[in-house]
Order: C-alpha cells, then sequence, then structure tokens
C-alpha cells in the first residue's frame, strides 16, 4: 500500500527565533494524516532565498508532496514564489485574473494597490492558483515532473481555510487511487514515569501497524497507537487490537485518551458521582483551582478554593491550629491534613484538597528541601495524604504539585486509592 510521501517547508525568520509558534506545522500534519499521506519531513527555513532554493530542491529530491508555508506576502523578505521558481527552473508570470483580484481588494477598502502588492499576482508557468477569500496572498499549486509543490500564504486564518477548502480537497482527489487512511489514539497515563512504562511495554514498541510511540509530558506520559489501513474501519480495528493489550498492563495509570485532560476528568467523575469539592493551596498559588475552573460547567462541582500563603491565614481562614504549625512547620503532613479538612467545612463539599509545600528557591531546610510537597485528601472526614519531592524549578514544582493533586483526586474517584 503506497502513499504519497510529503515534506512540510515553513519560512520564516520569526520562526527560527522563536518569536512565533508554528501552529501550522501540526494542522497540517495532522490534516495530511487524516487522508492517508505520510509526512516524513518537517524544515523550517529563515527569510534567504539561496536556503529556501536549496531546501525545496532537497525536498524535491525525496519527497512526492512539497508544501511551502510562508512567505507569500508583498515585501522583499516573501520569497517562496521566487525560490520555486528558480529551485525548479521555471518562469514566474504575471497572471492577469490575480492581478484583477488584488486590485478590487484594494479599492473595497478605498485606497490605491501599493506597487510592491504586484509580486502577489507571479505565478509559476504553468501553476495553478488558490484563491484567497480572505486576504492578497493567493496560494500556488504545481505539478512538475512527477512532483507536487504547494505554497501556502504564513497567516493560520488564512493558511487553514486554504487548506479545509481547496488543497485537502484536490489531494484526496489525487491521492484516490493509493486507498489509504492513518488514524491515530492517544492514551494518557499517569503514576508511571516514561523508562518504567517502556520497561512495561517494550515488546509492543516494535510493532509496525500499528506504531505505538511514548511522549513524556509534565506529570504524565502519552502513548500515540498510529495505524495505516485502506479505510477508517481497518484502521480503528487495529488500533483497538493494540490499545486492548495496553490497557490490559496499564488499566490502572490510564486516565484518558485523544484531547481528554486530566482536570476534565476528574470534573466527569465528580459529576457522575454528585460529589463537590473545595481547594486550600499555599505552594501552588491557586492553579489547581484554575485548572479545576478551566472546565465548563466546573461550578457543579467546585465550589471554593482559598490561597492561604501566609500562616496567619492559615489559621484564620482555614482554622488550621496553631499548635500545628509551631510543632511541625506550615510543610508538613499534619498542616496538609488540617488545611484539606478546613477548607471542607468552610464550603461545606464532600472533599477538601490541602496542598502545602518548599516551590524554591528559597525557604529549604536539609530537613525540607526545596520540592517537598505534602497533600491531603478529606473525604467526609476521612483524610488521605501523600508526600512528594519534585526536582526542578519553582514554577515546575508548582505544576507537578497541582498535577500531583488532581493525580490523588482522579485515584480516589476512580475507587483505586490506597
Amino acid at each position: 500500500m503506497k502513499t504519497l510521501k510529503a515534506e512540510l517547508v515553513f519560512t520564516g525568520t520569526e520562526l527560527l527565533l522563536g518569536q512565533i509558534v508554528n501552529t501550522n506545522a501540526q494542522y497540517l500534519s495532522k490534516e495530511l494524516a487524516a487522508i492517508g499521506i505520510d509526512v516524513y519531513y518537517h524544515v523550517t527555513v529563515g527569510d534567504n532565498l539561496a536556503r529556501l532554493v536549496s531546501t525545496i530542491r532537497q525536498a524535491q529530491g525525496r519527497s512526492d508532496l512539497v508544501i511551502v508555508g510562508g512567505g507569500l506576502g508583498p515585501t522583499e523578505d516573501d520569497l517562496s514564489r521566487e525560490a520555486l521558481a528558480e529551485a525548479l527552473g521555471v518562469p514566474l508570470e504575471e497572471d492577469p485574473e490575480v492581478m484583477a483580484v488584488l486590485r478590487q481588494f484594494f479599492e473595497r477598502r478605498g485606497y490605491p494597490m501599493p506597487e510592491n502588492n504586484r509580486k502577489q499576482a507571479l505565478v509559476p508557468r504553468e501553476g495553478m492558483i488558490l484563491p484567497n477569500p480572505i486576504g492578497t496572498a493567493p496560494g500556488l499549486l504545481l505539478e512538475h515532473e512527477g512532483k507536487t509543490f504547494v505554497l501556502l500564504p504564513g497567516p493560520p486564518r488564512e493558511f487553514r481555510l486554504m487548506v479545509s477548502e481547496q488543497l485537502l480537497p484536490y489531494l484526496v482527489k489525487v491521492n484516490r487511487g493509493q486507498d489509504a487512511v492513518i488514524r491515530s489514539r492517544v492514551l494518557k497515563i499517569i503514576g508511571v514515569g516514561e523508562s518504567m512504562l517502556e520497561e512495561r511495554v517494550k515488546d509492543l514498541l516494535g510493532s509496525a501497524n500499528p506504531t505505538l510511540a511514548p511522549t513524556a509530558k509534565p506529570g504524565e506520559v502519552h502513548l500515540r497507537i498510529t495505524a495505516k489501513a485502506p479505510g477508517v474501519p481497518e484502521a480503528d480495528a487495529l488500533i483497538a487490537e493494540l490499545e486492548s493489550k495496553l490497557r490490559e498492563r496499564l488499566a490502572r495509570n490510564i486516565y484518558g485518551v485523544d484531547q481528554e485532560t486530566l482536570e476534565g476528568v476528574v470534573g466527569g467523575l465528580l459529576v457522575k458521582k454528585g460529589l463537590t469539592l473545595g481547594a486550600a493551596e499555599s505552594c501552588t498559588g491557586g492553579l489547581l483551582a484554575h485548572r479545576l475552573t478551566n472546565i465548563p460547567g466546573s461550578s457543579a462541582y467546585f465550589k471554593l478554593g482559598v490561597v492561604a500563603y501566609d500562616n496567619r491565614w492559615k489559621v484564620n481562614i482555614l482554622r488550621v491550629d496553631e499548635e500545628l504549625l509551631s510543632r511541625f512547620g506550615a510543610v508538613s503532613p499534619e498542616v496538609a491534613s488540617a488545611m484539606a479538612t478546613g477548607i471542607r467545612l468552610i464550603a461545606g463539599t464532600d472533599l477538601g484538597v490541602g496542598i502545602t509545600g518548599i516551590a524554591g528557591p528559597g525557604g529549604a531546610t536539609p530537613e525540607k528541601p526545596v520540592g517537598l510537597v505534602y497533600l491531603a485528601l478529606d473525604f467526609q472526614g476521612k483524610v488521605k495524604i501523600r508526600r512528594e519531592l519534585f526536582m526542578g524549578q519553582r514554577v515546575e514544582v508548582k505544576e507537578r504539585s497541582a498535577q500531583s493533586a488532581l493525580t490523588l483526586l482522579w485515584r480516589f474517584l476512580s475507587g483505586d486509592l490506597e
């Protein structure tokens, strides 16, 4: 089963400098995979004619479909048309229809077309125009010596509209004889690190179709299953078979799939069980409450969040006993437990979560190092406590603490809390 091999080239010095995130690359790769086109390479090149010409020639030598994103504007650093023409040895010619569209675009806005916009009407000989209904830069498509070359505008809104309404229908038509689709499913895993996870599924990682690939994320690991087949049902069947094997080994660690988030899954379980929640946070600064309330409808279960950073407010608001603070310190299992119970009673909820720790870089002692965090979960007076020691900088400790609190909630709500 042969499919087109695609290469995506994105031009713009701002991409290389990290000034903008290339969301077009992610979008286009996903859309091409959905219609059975393999993307083998992503290349980013700056606004330099020689380097862009060299990049297109390299792509021509190893790919069937070369798509260049960006560089179709009217300024001197927009070089995609010129680079494609030079790389393939074809002339650029002014297209009168494109020129008419450009003039109308500016006339509707009440001012004359700048002279430098004329370059946007240049088209490689025998190239096909991809109209741009919301911008001045039309896309271009050229079939040359058995290869297909596509130029697309860089602004994401124009890029996506052109891809969905013009490029994809064209590619589906020319790729129809290949009769293949690529489908993926992502399993989201918590409570096990990437290296340990790899040991547990090592024999499955060598699978050719579907393939299995782990990706480390903050506080979790994602396993992506990707299958290629003649149609969607066949691809989904291949994925389901491998997913079943993974679930047999990792059932206690898989919290969700694809676009699901840990906070979203926790929220769904709270709704399903008819439970309510309050959160008392210190070192996380409200990050747990922030994540929980990112979910639409969270007011059904999240009732109150308190960030008690100073010990005075742990006492005055959360009703933490001063003796606990003086005897054990703010970062202790005793205080975490008291915070969880305090927020549950104040909010009148079924569940209360307490988080206290040392995010750093200061405030540590030999007995209580940076990254030490205590989390407590109070369910109707019964308290579970977790001790964590996180590595990383201040922000990372905060993020991992919130993630650990959500993991604690998920395990409890799933009936899997020791």
